[in-house]
């Protein structure tokens, strides 16, 4: 049986990084200067550099089941994701976050249909999605607008980080909120001022805030 990863690898090295070296060499000679911090749920589907045409060096990348980011008082643990935004933020002084979502997420879905018994960790991580979950069956339309309500709950609480605030305050930082649709291969991007997600293709910006508490179009709080 052959070896599939063994033979991706080989590739890399042969074909695609030869091709690439000197990129290469001036990322280790020069550092790390990414401007995004892009925090993306972990499903196969969902390929940061893809989707954004970046290169080595261009985004700087936390993924997790959700692309949740937990409080920042440490009420959920000690968490990568937390250790990564300080990172991020503090060390490599980005200047965008994007938290993406995205369609048909299991995330969102295990949030109505709960997790295996024994993944107790997972069941205590989606509780960070509590806040967006609707009182509803989760039909197609209740797990997209759940799925684009966790975006923006997320968004909400990287806010609740003093170094996120602080730069996003001084016109140093900027968050986005994206969902991405797998089956349209669209992104939708959060517009804060009309309440609710737009095509990239017809939106006049890459996303914005909330940077104040977000009231969804039919009134309804998101977080209080």
């Amino acid at each position: 049986m052959s070896d599939e990863l063994l033979t991706r690898l080989r590739h890399f090295h042969s074909d695609y990084f030869p091709r690439h070296q000197q990129r290469f060499q001036d990322l280790v000679a020069q550092g790390q200067h990414p401007k995004t911090l892009f925090i993306g749920c972990s499903d196969s589907r969902l390929v940061p550099y893809l989707l954004t045409g970046a290169g080595p060096g261009e985004l700087f990348i936390v993924r997790n089941v959700g692309a949740f980011v937990p409080p920042y008082d440490g009420s959920h643990g000690l968490h990568g994701t937390t250790a990564a935004i300080e990172f991020a933020v503090l060390s490599l002084e980005v200047e965008r976050i994007v938290v993406c979502g995205h369609s048909h997420c299991g995330a969102i879905r295990a949030c109505y249909e709960g997790a295996p018994q024994e993944a107790v960790n997972l069941q205590a991580w989606l509780k960070l999605a509590d806040e967006a979950v609707l009182p509803v069956c989760a039909c197609p339309e209740a797990l997209r607008r759940t799925e684009q309500r966790a975006v923006v709950l997320q968004l909400e609480r990287l806010m609740g980080y003093p170094m996120v605030r602080r730069r996003v305050e001084s016109g140093q930082l900027t968050l986005h909120g994206w969902h991405y649709v797998i089956e349209d291969g669209e992104i939708h991007v959060f517009d804060a001022q009309q309440g609710g997600f737009l095509a990239a293709a017809d939106a006049p910006h890459a996303g914005t805030g909330p940077y104040r508490h977000y009231v969804e179009h039919d009134g309804q709080v998101l977080c209080d």
